[in-house]
C-alpha cells in the first residue's frame, strides 16, 4: 500500500526546473516505490519459512506482520515531525538508512538463530519504510507540472505492483532451501539435527537481505548527492483539531474501514503461501509462484478499477467489489484444491482499489480538516498489525488455516458497510 500524497508547493516558483532536470530525481523517487513494495512482499515467504524453522504456531508467525505494521503506527507522528523540521530530503535519507540497517540486521539475526531478532530487524526496516512512504508520495507530485501530478503518482505506484509480482518468486528461489522437510519431519529431528537445520534455514535469509541492504545503501548515496527541490506545506491551510475532524461521519467510517481493510490485505497476502500449501496441497516454491501472480492481480486490479471508475461512482464500485471479495473468501475457506488458489488471486484483484477508495471517500468534504483526517486514516494502517494475530489464533485453535480466513471475510463485510453508509462528496 502507499501512503496518500498531500499537496505541496515548490520553493522556487519563479524559475521552475525544466522537465529534464526532473527526470533523474523522479527515477530515484520511483525506485523507492519498488523497493518498499519488494520488501513488503517478501513477508509471504518469510512467514512459512520462519514458521517451519522455529516450530512456530500461526499466531507466533503472524508477529512478522505485527512487527512491520506496528512500526507504521509508531512512526506516523515522528516521520511528519522529522520532515517538517529538517525537510523531505532528510526524511528520505533517514528512511533509507533505517531500511539499510534493518536489512543488514538479518545477518546477526541468522547467526543468533533467534526469532525475536528477525522481528527486530523487520521492525527497523518498517520504520524506514514508514518515513519513505510519508516523503515519496508528495515528492512525486511536485516533480513536474501540477496537471500531470496524478499521472506521475500512478506511474510510480505501478512499480510497487511490479515488486509485488517479483518479490515472492525471487524470495522463494533464494530463501526457501531444497531440504524439503515437512513439519512432522522437523518435529521428529534430534536436537543436533534440528540445530543444524535451523542454522541452514536461518542462513538462507542472509544473502537476499544483504544484497537488498547493499542496494539500498547505494540508493542512499545517490540521494545524498542528488539535488532535489524543496517542498513546503501550503501556508494558507488552517489548523485543525482531531476532535473537530472526527465530527464528520465519513471520516469516522473511513478510519474504521481502513483499519479492517489493511488487516484484510495483510491477512490475504502475507499468509498466501502458507494457505495454499494447506488448501491446495502444493509445495512452498510452487505456492510462491502463485503468490507472485496474486501480486500481479493486485497491480492489474488497480488499473482496471481506475478504468471502471470512469463509468461507475467509486462508492458503488467499492460496494460491488466488497461483495465479490466476501464471496471469493467464502470459496477459499470452504473449498479445497486449486480453486482456493484462484479464489485468493481473485480477492487480490478485487481488493486492490479499496485502500485509495476508502481514503478518498473518508476525507471527502472535510475542507480545512483534510490533512488531520488524512493522518488519522493513515494511522488506521495499524489494522495490518492487529488483525493477522486473530487469523493466527483461529488457525491454531481450529488446526486449519482456512478457517483463519474468517478474519478477512469479516473485514470485507466492514468495507461493505462503509461503502453502503458513506456519503459521496458532492
Amino acid at each position: 500500500m502507499n501512503l496518500p500524497n498531500q499537496t505541496f508547493a515548490a520553493q522556487d516558483e519563479q524559475a521552475p526546473p525544466s522537465p529534464k532536470q526532473y527526470l533523474f530525481p523522479l527515477i530515484l523517487i520511483t525506485s523507492l516505490f519498488f523497493f518498499w513494495g519488494f520488501v513488503h512482499n517478501l513477508d509471504p515467504i518469510l512467514i512459512p519459512h520462519l514458521r517451519k524453522a522455529f516450530k512456530l504456531t500461526d499466531l507466533e508467525s503472524s508477529l512478522v506482520d505485527f512487527s512491520v505494521f506496528i512500526a507504521y503506527f509508531v512512526m506516523a507522528i515522528p516521520a511528519g515531525y522529522l520532515m517538517r523540521k529538517w525537510g523531505y530530503k532528510t526524511g528520505i535519507i533517514v528512511g533509507l538508512l533505517l531500511f539499510g540497517i534493518g536489512s543488514f540486521l538479518f545477518i546477526p539475526a541468522a547467526d543468533t538463530k533467534m526469532y525475536v531478532f528477525f522481528l527486530g530487524a523487520l521492525f527497523v526496516i518498517a520504520c524506514g519504510l514508514a518515513v519513505l512512504e510519508t516523503a515519496a508520495n508528495p515528492y512525486v507530485t511536485i516533480l513536474g507540472p501540477a496537471k500531470t501530478a496524478d499521472l506521475r503518482l500512478n506511474f510510480s505506484q505501478s512499480f510497487n505492483g511490479l515488486a509485488a509480482f517479483l518479490a515472492p518468486i525471487i524470495g522463494a528461489k533464494y530463501i526457501f532451501t531444497d531440504a524439503g522437510y515437512t513439519e512432522a519431519q522437523v518435529a521428529a529431528m534430534s536436537p543436533q539435527a534440528y540445530d543444524a537445520y535451523v542454522a541452514a534455514e536461518a542462513a538462507s535469509v542472509k544473502g537476499p537481505y544483504t544484497v537488498l541492504g547493499v542496494i539500498i545503501i547505494l540508493v542512499l548515496v545517490l540521494f545524498i548527492f542528488t539535488k532535489l527541490p524543496d517542498i513546503k506545506s501550503d501556508p494558507k491551510e488552517g489548523k485543525s483539531k482531531i476532535s473537530d475532524a472526527l465530527k464528520f461521519m465519513n471520516l469516522r467510517w473511513g478510519i474504521v474501514a481502513q483499519f479492517f481493510y489493511v488487516g484484510a490485505q495483510v491477512c490475504v497476502l502475507s499468509f498466501f503461501v502458507r494457505f495454499v500449501v494447506v488448501s491446495a496441497g502444493i509445495d512452498e516454491k510452487a505456492a510462491a509462484i502463485y503468490a507472485g501472480f496474486a501480486g500481479l492481480a493486485f497491480m492489474l486490479g488497480r488499473f482496471v478499477g481506475t478504468l471502471f471508475m470512469k463509468y461507475l461512482p467509486s462508492k458503488k464500485l467499492l460496494l460491488i467489489y466488497s461483495v465479490i471479495c466476501m464471496l471469493l473468501t467464502l470459496v477459499a475457506i470452504f473449498a479445497s484444491g486449486s480453486i482456493t488458489i484462484y479464489a485468493l488471486i481473485g480477492v487480490s484483484f478485487f481488493m486492490s482499489i479499496m485502500f485509495p477508495t476508502i481514503f478518498s471517500l473518508g476525507i471527502g468534504g472535510l475542507g480545512e480538516h483534510t490533512k488531520t483526517g488524512s493522518s488519522l486514516i493513515v494511522m488506521a494502517i495499524v489494522g495490518g498489525a492487529i488483525l493477522p494475530l486473530f487469523l493466527g489464533y483461529i488457525s491454531d485453535v481450529t488446526q486449519n488455516i482456512q478457517y483463519g480466513y474468517i478474519v478477512p471475510l469479516i473485514c470485507f463485510a466492514v468495507v461493505f458497510l462503509f461503502a453502503k453508509n458513506v456519503k459521496a462528496p458532492l
